[in-house]
């Protein structure tokens, strides 16, 4: 029974850093633009049957519930949690945030290559591309004239430009299309607010904010919060603490155990 619980104790510490890792991320990104928090998912290892529910004759001597042994706990997944963060004003013309569902789409430097992002703070580059805070492009591309003083984006996300020299006549410049999926947490995050799409996020559906259904709007300056509730990620890393701290209690009995059956005589 001690070396069971050794091996059990074991995985449960296991298990429980990777959860605090995962809060320790969350509450180091509760800053960053759009970010959203992880959660450590687990699931329960194989049990040892020693007497199945069930066993004997009905009626006579049949078992009720059986005889078994868990060997632990492990590390299902880091699921990302895509509920919307609060959005706060900016004031910044290139400053976007999707209100509702939708990621927006942009191109990594091969330029075949699409990536996804609910960070909207948005710049233009040299050649007056509008571009992500990393100079990664949007897609389709926008370029800016340099003629244009001022851009305006609605909530469809049109945008367009005001030359000073003709301000009744807005120029179009392009427009921000969205992406979503079925399964967003199945998104591979890359980092930089970046996210990579996979199978397992299903397959994309391409629209335009508050026109096709489903899509959410674009509110121009704006932008999205984190989603990280400091409060809850405080409380959780608490609680994952003390059982880790439960876990190596369990490893010391079961080592106080073994050294009493080791000084046992004769």
């Amino acid at each position: 029974m001690a070396l069971r619980a050794l091996n059990i104790a074991a995985t449960g510490g296991r298990a429980l850093m990777s959860q605090i890792d995962t809060i320790a991320n969350n509450l180091a990104n509760v800053n960053t633009t759009a970010f959203k928090r992880a959660r450590a998912n687990f699931a329960d290892l194989f049990y040892q049957q020693v007497q199945r529910a069930g066993f004997g004759e009905a009626g006579r001597n049949q078992s009720p519930t059986g005889l078994s042994f868990g060997t632990g706990v492990r590390l299902v997944s880091t699921e990302k949690l895509f509920d919307q963060g609060t959005l706060q004003s900016t004031g910044r013309q290139l400053d976007v945030a999707v209100d509702g569902e939708g990621f927006l789409r942009i191109q990594l430097p091969d330029q075949t290559t699409l990536a996804f992002t609910r960070a909207g703070n948005l710049n233009v580059d040299a050649e007056g591309n509008l571009v992500t805070s990393d100079g990664f492009r949007v897609d389709p591309p926008i370029t800016v004239p340099q003629n244009v003083t001022q851009i305006l984006i609605d909530q469809t996300g049109l945008i367009q430009g005001v030359d000073p020299q003709n301000p009744q006549n807005l120029e179009p410049l392009g427009q921000l299309e969205l992406v979503r999926f079925l399964n967003p947490s199945g998104l591979e995050a890359m980092g930089d607010n970046l996210y990579r799409e996979t199978p397992a996020a299903g397959p994309r559906v391409e629209g335009r904010a508050g026109v096709d259904q489903g899509f959410g709007l674009v509110r121009q300056g704006f932008l999205e919060q984190s989603n990280v509730n400091v409060v809850k990620e405080l409380v959780d890393l608490i609680s994952a603490q003390r059982a880790f701290e439960i876990n190596g209690t369990s490893i010391k009995t079961a080592d106080e155990i073994l050294q009493a059956v080791n000084n046992l005589r004769r």
